[in-house]
């Protein structure tokens, strides 16, 4: 196993985007992303002020994308993880683990306090977080209204 972690670029965008396309649309999401959105949705998290993500690779082929951004608080840097992408083939092989704890060393080096992220309650992914040492904050509630 020859495993590489490659910073996501503009230039790396296009193969993120086919992988999105192709978990996110799969069970157990089921979810209905076209080419252009999941290119545009990706572009646009690319852009955004203090963002940083990564790629891993086995070899050459592509295991799956982790990435969000930063945003200064009072207590300092807090990351606010947006995606975390893993080919459906091979999930629950470590690799999204391996992914995860990569990032929070990148994280700790530019002096990151913390890390938040939302998923839903219940399920694969939220397991995979509790496994991985997070814990649900009771301090928080999303809230939201349709429009």
């Amino acid at each position: 196993m020859a495993e590489k972690f490659v910073p996501i670029t503009i230039e790396n965008l296009e193969q993120c985007s086919e992988l999105y396309i192709h978990v996110f649309n799969s069970e157990p999401w089921n979810e209905s992303w076209t080419h252009q959105d999941a290119k545009e949705r990706l572009s646009d998290l690319i852009h955004t002020p203090k963002f940083l993500g990564f790629i891993l690779y086995d070899n050459d082929d592509l295991i799956g994308f982790i990435a969000g951004n930063c945003k200064r608080s009072y207590a300092g840097l807090t990351f606010y993880l947006a995606e975390l992408c893993i080919n459906n083939q091979i999930q629950g092989k470590g690799f999204g683990s391996r992914l995860l704890h990569y990032l929070e060393q990148e994280l700790r080096k530019r002096e990151v306090q913390s890390l938040y992220l939302l998923t839903a309650n219940g399920g694969l992914a939220e397991a995979f977080y509790l496994k991985n040492n997070y814990e649900i904050n009771e301090n928080r509630v999303v809230i939201r209204k349709d429009l």
